[in-house]
């Protein structure tokens, strides 16, 4: 039995298009889950097909039906704007996949100055050196980045909420802007995936996904997508193709297992995520998180107007306390790990300071910064967990 994965005819939920989407049973003999291809070669049956590339898959780096099992599922999610999904071995190659892909030398970008911070050193690093101008603006801006466009600005690069500091941008407004000047707009779309947050219904031109995280689900790959609407396909596919970039078989087919459960598991963050988010903002330790769900956040109005969910992943503001006290209590949790990554079923935990490095905004928040990922453990012991933290960071300070 064969799968509709449309997304533009399918009136199926996201739920539903998660599980059915990119299946063909018949053509898996049987099996509800596709083979998994390692392969390069293909071989063509005639002269006249090799000439005339008459072939499903051409080469193992242009695809497989591995591959196209979880392009299919992706864009059934991504909704109906969504005309490709690229895929690349990880999040950093997909953002950097999809900068190359649209800029050229003399042309300007415009980045959110809460941008994942390897994004921030291509930008400074790679793309500068390739005679790219780039320009960073405050997440908070809307409307009124307007006023930062050159006449050869080619695009803006947004991520709403960041993954530190959790500032909500205004992303239709800011398309709205982007488009009248006739520049793309791009979004890193890891935190919500587009389960929660379909931004090319948004304006979004080209979305992009650390799929390491939730799409994987089980922190045991690295990977990445990039969705591309009509207007912006052909240079994310010709740019895919130029560079050679390719996801190898087993993570492609790791990611496809993930997206089977992705709805469960990020309620389930969500759910935890904004329980343990409410607690600790009644902590006494605490003064601030910083969670878009949170009627609190400063960008809550527009999280509730633009995202149907959250997921696991935000911050908190600690009362000022030297930084031994703050170590003591990263010593202490033993649940929540210290890592520097997310989207898996376990709870992590890190300091960070993203003053050092923002340029269009100031970043003060009135205390040390943890970043948390509420992971599948039961909520109650992920608790008892911090207040055994918070009392070694009281001990210690």
């Amino acid at each position: 039995m064969s799968f509709s994965n449309d997304g533009r005819s399918n009136p199926q939920e996201p739920e539903t298009r998660l599980v059915t989407g990119g299946r063909d049973t018949k053509g898996q003999r049987g099996f509800v889950n596709p083979a998994v291809f390692h392969g390069s070669t293909v071989l063509y049956p005639t002269a006249e097909d090799l000439h005339a590339h008459r072939a499903e898959f051409s080469y193992g780096r242009h695809g497989s039906p591995t591959t196209r099992a979880l392009q299919d599922v992706l864009m059934s999610l991504e909704g109906p704007q969504c005309v490709g999904v690229g895929l690349a071995p990880s999040g950093l190659a997909a953002i950097t996949t999809t900068l190359l892909s649209v800029l050229g030398a003399g042309d300007h970008v415009l980045v959110t100055d809460n941008v994942y911070r390897p994004s921030r050193n291509f930008c400074n690093g790679m793309l500068t050196r390739y005679g790219v101008d780039v320009g960073y603006f405050d997440p908070l801006i809307g409307a009124g980045i307007e006023k930062l466009f050159k006449p050869n600005t080619k695009a803006v690069l947004v991520e709403a909420p960041g993954s530190q500091s959790f500032e909500m941008s205004d992303i239709p407004a800011i398309a709205e802007v982007a488009h009248a000047k006739g520049a793309l707009v791009i979004d890193d779309n890891t935190w919500a995936t587009p389960l929660f947050h379909r931004s090319l219904d948004q304006g979004v031109d080209i979305s992009m996904q650390a799929a390491t995280k939730y799409i994987g689900g089980h922190s045991d790959i690295m990977f990445g997508t990039i969705s591309a609407n009509a207007k912006t396909w052909p240079l994310i596919a010709e740019g895919i193709r130029l560079l050679g970039v390719c996801a190898g078989p087993d993570d492609v087919f790791l990611a496809l297992r993930g997206t089977r459960t992705l709805a469960v598991r990020l309620a389930q963050h969500y759910r935890s995520g904004l329980e343990m988010a409410r607690w600790l903002a009644a902590r006494p330790e605490v003064l601030q998180v910083l969670h878009p769900a949170l009627e609190s956040h400063p960008g809550h109005a527009l999280w509730k107007r633009d995202f149907t969910g959250a997921s696991g992943l935000f911050s908190i503001v600690l009362k000022p306390a030297p930084q031994k006290a703050v170590d003591a209590l990263l010593d202490a949790v033993k649940l929540f790990g210290m890592g520097f990554s997310w989207g898996g079923f376990e709870s992590l935990i890190i300091p960070f300071d993203c003053d050092p490095y923002r340029t269009a905004t100031k970043w003060s928040p009135g205390g040390p910064t943890l970043r948390l990922h509420i992971g599948l453990e039961n909520v109650d012991d992920l608790k008892a967990d911090l207040e055994r933290g918070f009392a070694a960071l009281k001990a210690a300070a």
